[in-house]
């Protein structure tokens, strides 16, 4: 008799566990299903890129001294400089200078490297284009600086959503949720 009782006792506390952990798991659900959602309208909302983010190189060809770094540190052998030797300065001049943004693995490697800082990324990530051939840029390509996102007055930014605690960023208000739903 005892042994019925207590596999019958057993039985309904592992019920009453179970229905626990699903109860847990319903409030999980519905407390997702009552926040606004956080999309970004992208073409109008941007994020703006974190401080280290690794954009479009930027290249400025008065401090290039064609030493042929970043070409060397490159894991794909990408910058593609072009120089020629002035015999009576004894010095390298630099002709021209280029990257296929196409094939670039965006590592930062020739930016670290490079010894006169003629290289930097910028915060530029919108590089889509419908001929890839368009994504090799030479000096002059490389040497326009991007608008910042910051500064672009047509676009509302916000701030990275990474680093945003829970509860920060509010979400759209024209949307629905649970509790408009069943009102």
């Amino acid at each position: 008799m005892f042994t019925m009782v207590n596999g019958l006792q057993n039985y309904s506390e592992q019920a009453i566990q179970a229905a626990r952990y699903i109860g847990q798991g319903f409030v999980v659900t519905l407390d997702h299903m009552n926040r606004l959602p956080m999309t970004i309208q992208y073409p109008y909302e941007k994020l703006i890129p974190s401080e280290r983010f690794r954009g479009r190189i930027h290249f400025e060809f008065d401090k290039c001294i064609a030493c042929e770094v970043c070409v060397r540190v490159c894991p794909i052998n990408l910058p593609v400089v072009d120089w020629k030797l002035r015999k009576n300065k004894r010095k390298k001049q630099l002709k021209s200078y280029s990257i296929d943004f196409g094939v670039c693995i965006f590592c930062g490697n020739c930016v670290e490297y490079c010894p006169t800082n003629c290289l930097s990324m910028t915060e530029e990530y919108e590089l889509s284009i419908y001929d890839r051939h368009e994504l090799n840029y030479d000096q002059i390509a490389l040497g326009r600086l991007p608008i910042s996102v910051i500064e672009d007055s047509a676009i509302h930014t916000i701030p990275s959503l990474t680093h945003l605690a829970k509860g920060v960023m509010e979400g759209h208000s024209n949307s629905r949720n649970i509790t408009k739903f069943l009102d």
